[in-house]
């Protein structure tokens, strides 16, 4: 049986246990529960902090730590599956299980139960939290410091219009393998979107294109998925779309149309399908 390699926890011989009997290896390990200890980082395809980041971590997410070496450790970020490694000093044991996410785009800690404290972060949306305190508008979060509550929202509680957020990332920057608030890649984009209204989605374009139904292009609209060979754009009404792409270097709002003429125009071709999610 073949498995992606994108998602299967195994590499050089060795898959966690819980492969054992799917997949041959010389070697089955009982992967360790870690967090993500850091308001973001990467999951890299190699132990180098110069190697291709095909993903990230955000604070609190859990990540399966299957080996190390040296500096990093290799595993399997829970929420979206993603294997790689991930620099060990981003990581710690795995701590309580999460009472809240951050709603708002992104926001900061502070050390203290004051805005005037040293602030650290930003922490961006979808970063899980657990909530030990509440002092006034600010909530302390295990292992950050004290956040604005009103930035909170507990586990469970998800919007319901994934493409209204997605429009609240207009701006941020192109980073292949981002999500977070600060740069993101169009995947990764469509993911966090979709994490913020509960709704589970993968990694990459072309596992995101086995999301939904397929539909016309002539009803595409507002929360629909568009692809092409490697990119995925959202449709937010009026025949516009929101993208993070490699052309702006960044997240915009564009006419479809524009869109579609310039990816063919550079030899991208036509959009591959229409999604309703």
């Amino acid at each position: 049986m073949k498995h992606d390699p994108r998602i299967t926890l195994w590499r050089d011989g060795v898959a966690a246990r819980g492969l054992e009997g799917v997949l041959e290896a010389e070697i089955y390990l009982d992967p360790t529960a870690m967090g993500c200890a850091a308001p973001a980082t990467g999951v890299r395809a190699g132990p180098d902090a110069s190697a291709e980041q095909m993903d990230q971590l955000l604070f609190g997410e859990r990540f399966e730590v299957l080996e190390e070496e040296g500096a990093w450790l290799f595993g399997q970020a829970a929420r979206d599956g993603y294997v790689g490694f991930v620099e060990a000093a981003a990581l710690k044991p795995a701590g309580p299980a999460p009472t809240h996410r951050v709603a708002a785009i992104r926001t900061y800690a502070f050390e203290g139960p004051s805005i005037k404290t040293r602030a650290n972060g930003p922490y961006s949306i979808n970063a899980l939290v657990c909530v030990e305190a509440v002092d006034g508008k600010l909530a302390k979060v295990a292992g950050a410091g004290w956040m604005t509550a009103a930035h909170l929202t507990p586990i469970g509680v998800f919007e319901d219009d994934w493409a209204g957020v997605a429009e609240r990332f207009v701006g941020a920057p192109y980073l292949w393998g981002g999500r977070e608030s600060l740069g993101l890649d169009c995947s990764g984009l469509v993911q966090q979107a979709l994490f913020a209204c509960g709704r589970a989605c993968p990694r990459d374009t072309d596992q995101q294109e086995a999301l939904g139904a397929a539909i016309a292009a002539g009803d595409f609209g507002r929360g629909d998925l568009v692809f092409w060979k490697g990119h995925v754009a959202m449709g937010i009404g009026d025949g516009r779309i929101v993208h993070a792409n490699g052309h702006h270097m960044a997240t915009v709002i564009e006419p479809l149309a524009e869109a579609v003429e310039r990816i063919a125009a550079v030899g991208y071709g036509a959009p591959t399908s229409y999604r309703r999610i």
